[in-house]
């Protein structure tokens, strides 16, 4: 058999490498838990988001099986890095906080100040939502900041949930069960049961590892910025497992991923005709600091418009971001619309269809 001519690299290649490493091309996870595992962490800020870039991922999956999976404690969503709430599987977080919830603490700290939020104040509202959900119960988001009211602690503003992600960040609450689009608040301890302890230099040197196999290919400072863990202790991690991993460069930067992933520019790189409506706030964009990979410079303002922090539904064809999409309801059911950027051609016929047969997926997973 004549042997298979190396693929030329190319951003689009790249891409489709990234479609492989998440499981968003080829047979994608048998289960929720497995597919949050794998991402190591999953971007969660919007819950419905969330939902459905797991839903990706899984093949078959409804919205039911993540939901029922946040409920009974396989997957949690909490604050593990950059402030901002992530699914991850529950034995890894509180690892992932002791590496680093102190940073986020400490960038904070001008913020608090502003909101009038001490030590002592943190203290005292550990007591209160400690003494709220003891033995097991579970409490409204609304109800702890009652309960911190009256025990003397404004939750006014913004003050409440900032306090809420303190006391997350230190391990002693975590977000529980759904009710509805919230979730409900539980003791760290009660919720999750089962915590593996790594310190810091296995933790971090794992957690890069993880990354690189599951975002692969990426960067070094793509890791860094994800993580919130300084690059100079991302370079002494990637010291630890580079030999777990492949190299390659393009346009002069060196990217990292598995082998297994770096074998495909040689067996043949998958997903050249593949059309994905994936979610907004996706890991496929957000999970890297330079995201023109993927996503032209020149269409950047059309996922954030003007700057706003909620990032667009994306569409993904042949591993580039090529447009939006928008749903709405009517009636019973759900109307999928794609915005591509090209606006006088569209998407192709044949990316329309597979377009479509996405929009149907999407139906499928809310249960429209």
């Amino acid at each position: 058999m004549a042997a298979t001519a190396r693929a030329r690299l190319s951003r689009g290649i790249l891409g489709r490498l990234r479609l492989v490493s998440q499981g968003l091309a080829g047979a994608g996870f048998g289960s929720v838990p497995a597919a949050v595992r794998w991402m190591t962490a999953m971007q969660a800020q919007d819950l419905p988001s969330a939902l459905w870039a797991v839903g990706q991922r899984v093949p078959g999956s409804r919205v039911g099986d993540v939901r029922s999976a946040i409920d009974r404690g396989e997957i949690v969503r909490s604050w593990p890095m950059r402030g901002t709430l992530h699914l991850l599987a529950p034995e890894d977080l509180k690892w992932m906080l002791a590496i680093t919830s102190d940073r986020l603490i400490r960038g904070l700290a001008g913020r608090h100040r502003e909101l009038g939020i001490t030590p002592a104040d943190v203290d005292a509202a550990a007591g209160t939502a400690l003494q709220l959900v003891a033995g097991g119960a579970a409490a409204s988001r609304a109800e702890l900041f009652q309960a911190f009211e009256r025990a003397g602690q404004s939750a006014a503003g913004q003050r409440g949930i900032h306090l809420l992600g303190v006391l997350c960040q230190r391990g002693l609450l975590v977000q529980g069960p759904l009710a509805g689009n919230q979730q409900l608040v539980v003791a760290f301890d009660d919720w999750i049961t089962g915590s593996r302890i790594l310190d810091r230099a296995e933790g971090t040197a794992e957690w890069l590892l993880r990354y690189l196999r599951s975002h692969g290919p990426a960067t070094e400072r793509d890791f860094s910025w994800w993580s919130g863990i300084p690059l100079t202790e991302v370079r002494t991690a990637l010291a630890r497992v580079k030999d777990q991993l492949a190299e390659l460069t393009f346009e002069r930067t060196s990217y990292w991923m598995s082998p297994e992933t770096a074998a495909l520019l040689d067996e043949g790189v998958p997903a050249g005709r593949l059309v994905l409506a994936l979610p907004g706030f996706d890991e496929f964009l957000l999970g890297y600091t330079d995201r023109s990979l993927v996503l032209p410079p020149e269409h950047a303002d059309k996922i954030v418009p003007a700057g706003n922090g909620f990032f667009r539904k994306t569409i993904v064809a042949g591993g580039q971001i090529v447009g939006t999409w928008e749903a709405s309801r009517s009636g019973k059911s759900a109307l999928v619309v794609p915005e591509p950027f090209d606006e006088v051609n569209g998407l192709r016929p044949a990316a329309q269809r597979s377009f479509e047969l996405q929009a149907a997926k999407y139906r499928r997973f809310i249960g429209t």
